[in-house]
């Protein structure tokens, strides 16, 4: 081949390749611009103000798309599926109780985004700030308010694998104190001390007591639901193959997911309540794989998402082993419910 030919093949791949990453450019420029165009069929959502004082609302993160697609809105929980009111406030991640929110965002840069915690006040203004160190995952708020939690992914991006780590903080609202991994902790593991390097936690869920609080614990290819305590920061293994415990409203249940053997190695999970006192694990009757924290409606309902045409929907189920799951909702995730 001539250098003239090597020429011409070398300025026809730069042609080339300019078009491809244009054409892709365009491609996502225009994405972009649908999703702030409103959806035919969508929900509808209007601006206004939002509180986290207001009993009887459902707040949660809308992915409808349109100009307020990402906010935190609020709809009455009797109606989830009716008109939103928008708050103007972004989050990946949301849960809030007591007036007291924690939204989990995403500060996008020129090269890449960077995360952060925001500590919300009942009118959603911030009160504190603290980075995130990878994608946002979980979050959760104390029944009281006084303690807010998050997980992140600082490597991976699925818990559906076994190659991923986490990082969970606690962090005291009214003090600001910060606890920046759960990994510090004492882990009391089958009655004793256990340390090893691939410990990692997510799913915090808070009793009401202000000092006790559940989360999963995995080492070794195994998940743990764990009992802490925030004042003397251990933790202790209660039962196995537990992961994004929640807490029932009288405190004596745990709703989580379970990996079921023989499911999808990327969907391998069923819902599951327990019961504290005994241990007992009751199977729910979502039969899809469900990964998400769920959250409790009341003592007798669970609230979680499942993928959806924009994202995510909500869906509602009764915590018995007949009952049937039903959509409360579509476009929304990370549901909170003020009483």
């Amino acid at each position: 081949m001539t250098l003239r030919s090597r020429i011409l093949v070398l300025a026809s791949a730069v042609v080339v390749l300019t078009a491809v990453a244009l054409a892709a450019v365009l491609h996502a420029s225009a994405r972009a611009e649908r999703r702030d165009h409103i959806q035919a069929g969508g929900p509808r959502v209007t601006p206004g103000r939002v509180t986290l004082t207001d009993p009887g609302l459902l707040v949660f993160r809308s992915m409808a798309w349109g100009p307020h697609r990402d906010e935190l809105t609020a709809v009455p929980a009797a109606a989830p599926a009716g008109p939103r009111t928008a708050s103007g406030v972004k989050c990946l991640r949301f849960h809030a109780a007591s007036g007291t929110g924690v939204c989990l965002q995403a500060v996008h840069g020129p090269v890449s985004d960077s995360y952060r915690a925001l500590i919300l006040d009942a009118r959603l203004r911030t009160t504190a700030r603290y980075d995130v160190p990878g994608i946002p995952s979980r979050a959760r708020v104390s029944p009281s308010g006084r303690f807010a939690a998050w997980t992140a992914f600082v490597g991976g991006d699925s818990y559906a694998g076994t190659d991923f780590s986490t990082r969970t903080a606690v962090v005291d609202t009214g003090t600001g104190r910060l606890i920046p991994s759960l990994e510090r902790f004492r882990i009391v593991k089958d009655g004793r001390a256990y340390a090893s390097p691939d410990v990692n936690f997510w799913g915090v869920t808070f009793a009401v007591d202000d000092r006790t609080f559940y989360a999963t614990l995995a080492t070794k290819g195994r998940t743990y639901l764990v009992r802490g305590d925030l004042t003397a920061e251990t933790v202790t293994t209660l039962h196995q193959n537990v992961e994004c415990p929640s807490l029932s409203p009288d405190g004596t249940r745990i709703a989580y997911k379970k990996r079921v053997p023989g499911l999808p190695a990327d969907a391998p999970w069923r819902l599951y309540v327990l019961d504290l006192r005994t241990l007992r694990e009751t199977p729910l009757a979502e039969r899809r794989s469900v990964d998400d924290q769920a959250v409790w409606q009341d003592t007798h309902t669970l609230v979680y998402a499942l993928p959806g045409d924009y994202g995510a929907d909500l869906y509602q189920l009764p915590t018995t082993s007949t009952a049937t799951p039903h959509r409360i909702t579509t476009a929304a995730v990370s549901p909170s419910y003020l009483n």
